[in-house]
């Protein structure tokens, strides 16, 4: 994805993620080796990386929770046609349009768990990159927020799935752009129906910046 600094627009919805045309070969998959990759090189590209100049020195990658298979499942799921776009919060106070696309459903030690998916509304970016039509984002929040990772949540990407089974791998769940200092992002901020009461120890962690090692 591709950092933006001028259109509102831009800026409220791409701070979810870079438009660059590599974005493309890691974002929405499900190899966990090919995303982490393409994030790291993300990340230490000045011209892509959502940090700030100062932390680029001490910047040695992302932090993560070990890979667990336990929390990659194969999840049902169920579209929800004639759902209508809603003003989705974000971390800047604005909001930005989206729909729910779907509900993904999954178990975990014998309990049943659901997050949604969703669809944004960017007639605009659909037109110029068209490869992230069929994208959809599960933002969701965990009780590992706030001490082993970010706040305000984390997101994981997924492709339209073709079937009612797809891929749900937590160790693909990533932090938004804003919470690495930069200031330039506005994050959507996960629904109260995304928040799961457990916690989902596996993915990106919190960023240890050059500030906090200071």
């Amino acid at each position: 994805m591709r950092k933006f600094y001028f259109p509102t627009l831009f800026f409220l919805i791409f701070a979810v993620f870079f438009v660059t045309a590599k974005a493309q070969t890691f974002y929405g998959t499900t190899d966990l080796k090919t995303f982490r990759e393409g994030r790291d090189k993300e990340f230490r590209n000045k011209e892509e990386s959502p940090l700030k100049s100062e932390d680029f020195a001490d910047f040695k990658g992302l932090n993560y929770f070990p890979v667990n298979s336990t929390y990659r499942f194969n999840a049902r799921f169920k579209q929800t046609p004639g759902e209508k776009y809603f003003q989705m919060p974000t971390s800047s106070g604005n909001s930005t349009k989206y729909k729910k696309f779907g509900v993904l459903s999954f178990e975990l030690n014998g309990k049943l768990y659901s997050l949604t998916a969703y669809q944004w509304e960017l007639p605009e970016i659909d037109r110029k990159y068209a490869e992230y039509k069929n994208f959809l984002l599960v933002p969701f929040k965990d009780k590992t927020n706030g001490s082993e990772t970010y706040g305000v949540g984390r997101y994981v990407y997924l492709k339209i799935p073709e079937s009612n089974e797809t891929i749900l791998d937590f160790n693909l769940a990533f932090n938004p752009s804003c919470a690495y200092r930069s200031g330039r992002y506005s994050c959507p901020i996960p629904p109260k129906e995304n928040h799961l009461p457990i916690k989902i120890n596996a993915g990106e962690k919190s960023y240890l910046s050059a500030e906090n090692n200071k």
